[in-house]
């Protein structure tokens, strides 16, 4: 890949950096009498509740809500967040390594589609490595439920690229989705689509 004059990296979160398991966490929603769970639950796009979560529309504490109300039954926090969380597998610390290596040559930023719930366990559980803590990666982090915005809506880039003022055509966006990458590059950003589990560190090589 030509990475000539590419100077800034826009790294997306899920199934870039951390692994998923979609079917764990289908399985786990399904235990506790969630039904149409699959439908609502993309791997790159959510629906219904989980989508206005993600767009932070709504708190984690009206998400419960919603979810207990769709369920029609009474579960609590804990388990509800457990099946949601166990969407999230971890980071390969080759990857957390490769982040810290990235931001000696490169202005590195992180851009997710995410949720609260999410974050906060990622936050504690996913980014936490040697002395190393998740602010320590990435210049900037750009999450879809504080900016109210998610991919593939050209707007979240062009916040991205109006906050930070980098300059598109010196910038390379890695995410897993085809359609998200699509969309930056409509701003002249170099883009890149992994496939899932991929060991991307060849693209620095």
């Amino acid at each position: 890949m030509e990475k000539k004059g590419i100077k800034n990296l826009i790294i997306d979160f899920g199934g870039v950096l951390i692994d998923l398991d979609r079917q764990r966490c289908l399985d786990n929603f399904d235990k506790l009498g969630m039904p149409g769970i699959e439908a609502m639950l993309d791997v790159c796009h959510q629906q219904g509740f989980f989508l206005q979560h993600e767009k932070g529309l709504i708190t984690s504490a009206e998400f419960r809500n919603a979810l207990r109300e769709h369920m029609g039954k009474m579960v609590s926090d804990a388990h509800i967040d457990a099946a949601w969380n166990s969407f999230l597998v971890g980071i390969p610390t080759y990857k957390l390594d490769l982040l810290l290596r990235l931001r000696k040559n490169y202005v590195v930023y992180l851009l997710s589609n995410t949720n609260d719930i999410h974050w906060k366990w990622a936050c504690k559980n996913a980014f936490p490595y040697k002395t190393f803590k998740v602010e320590d990666y990435f210049e900037s982090i750009y999450l879809s439920y504080k900016m109210h915005m998610v991919k593939p809506d050209v707007n979240i880039f062009q916040a991205v690229l109006d906050d930070t003022g980098i300059d598109p055509g010196e910038t390379l966006f890695l995410d897993d989705s085809a359609e998200n990458c699509r969309a930056a590059e409509t701003l002249g950003i170099v883009t890149y689509t992994p496939n899932a589990g991929e060991d991307w560190s060849h693209l620095f090589k």
